[in-house]
């Protein structure tokens, strides 16, 4: 994996070549995968236009993982949160320093097993400007059934991704 803005070379190994009367979504095209590592450019572009990931935190000293929308805004991963939630109080006690976390989305047909993952690891602040907490809560759509009257925001330092390709 590399770091943002870094090019990145292809996997070695060969791709496999598709059986000429194999549908495109049938049993030939679960066959082998070539990676392809993506610039750090390319795993935010792509990050950038999907809309629902999953946050990795610190809970209790063990790594916690939840499915959250976030929006990509100039380079920067914002979620919208609830004032209770562990990764918000976590953000607001370490303030300007922020928190360290990863973000992980990805976008995978489930019948080629074709697509791309991408993991952003970062320092997660509060989102504690009223202007800005109003534009991502009119921005941001949560999934959830509970009140998501905070935010938080992760500049990204480190950006990996592969494209998982035949």
């Amino acid at each position: 994996m590399n770091h943002a803005g870094h090019q990145s070379s292809q996997s070695s190994v060969p791709a496999a070549a598709p059986a000429p009367s194999a549908p495109a979504h049938g049993p030939a095209a679960t066959g082998p995968r070539r990676t392809v590592e993506l610039t750090g450019a390319q795993a935010l572009s792509l990050l950038g236009g999907v809309s629902l990931g999953r946050i990795v935190f610190t809970q209790r000293a063990l790594p916690a993982v939840r499915p959250v929308n976030h929006l990509l805004d100039l380079g920067q991963i914002v979620i919208r949160t609830h004032q209770d939630s562990d990764l918000f109080a976590q953000a607001r006690h370490h303030g300007d320093r922020g928190v360290v976390v990863a973000y992980q989305a990805d976008g995978i047909d489930p019948l080629t097993h074709l697509g791309w993952s991408v993991v952003a690891t970062g320092y997660c602040r509060p989102v504690t400007d009223p202007d800005s907490l109003m534009r991502y809560q009119r921005l941001i759509r949560p999934w959830s059934d509970r009140v998501m009257d905070c935010a938080v925001r992760i500049r990204p330092h480190l950006v990996t991704g592969i494209r998982l390709t035949v």
